[in-house]
């Protein structure tokens, strides 16, 4: 890694930690789903991914479980857990999206930044959001009915009739946060001139 795209990690993760609602108090509880919270510390997230690399996103993400569990658990004290969950299965999609791009292009493109584009920048929110509400719906189904710190001690009724507003919350969430993130990694490698092959 060279000493920009380290220098942006650090920049990124410190901005991903500075954005916690603990500091900043920038979130809004769903109205529709008790202990799900928007907020804007996954978009770092994203932008670190797009263009440093999958690694700085993940590293990021670890990184930042680690201080929600320290200064904002939410509701559930495992609760950090579970954003990462979700934050690790959104960067899966938008990977997968970008790995589509690739053999759907076969290379031809002189472009680096291809991936950019408006329609792939709308395969990968679609994607993302398609892998985080399906990984967390598997999950929020076997956990919701645990006994706190786990879950909520839902009933299987309870827990079928929580899904769709949970997934409702991923699917919003993942919306606004990929397609910002995509602008703000877009701004910041014309600015910086870094490669984005």
């Amino acid at each position: 890694m060279n000493t920009k795209k380290l220098a942006l990690t650090i920049v990124f993760a410190a901005l991903t930690v500075a954005l916690n609602p603990a500091f900043t108090n920038i979130m809004l509880y769903a109205p529709f789903a008790y202990g799900l919270i928007y907020q804007i510390w996954e978009i770092p997230i994203v932008v670190a991914f797009l263009i440093i690399s999958p690694i700085a996103g993940v590293a990021i993400s670890l990184l930042n479980t680690a201080v929600l569990l320290a200064v904002f658990p939410g509701v559930l004290p495992t609760g950090p857990f579970y954003n990462l969950a979700a934050t690790l299965s959104m960067q899966t999609g938008i990977y997968a999206a970008h790995v589509l791009a690739k053999r759907v292009t076969k290379g031809k493109t002189e472009n680096p930044a291809s991936h950019f584009e408006p329609k792939w920048v709308a395969v990968s929110t679609a994607m993302g959001i398609l892998s985080r509400v399906t990984f967390m719906s598997v999950i929020l189904y076997f956990a919701l009915p645990q006994q706190a710190p786990v879950g909520f001690a839902l009933s299987v009724a309870g827990t079928i009739a929580y899904l769709p507003f949970a997934a409702l919350f991923n699917a919003t969430l993942a919306l606004y946060t990929i397609p910002m993130g995509y602008f703000i990694a877009r701004t910041v490698s014309r600015n910086l001139r870094i490669d984005l092959s």
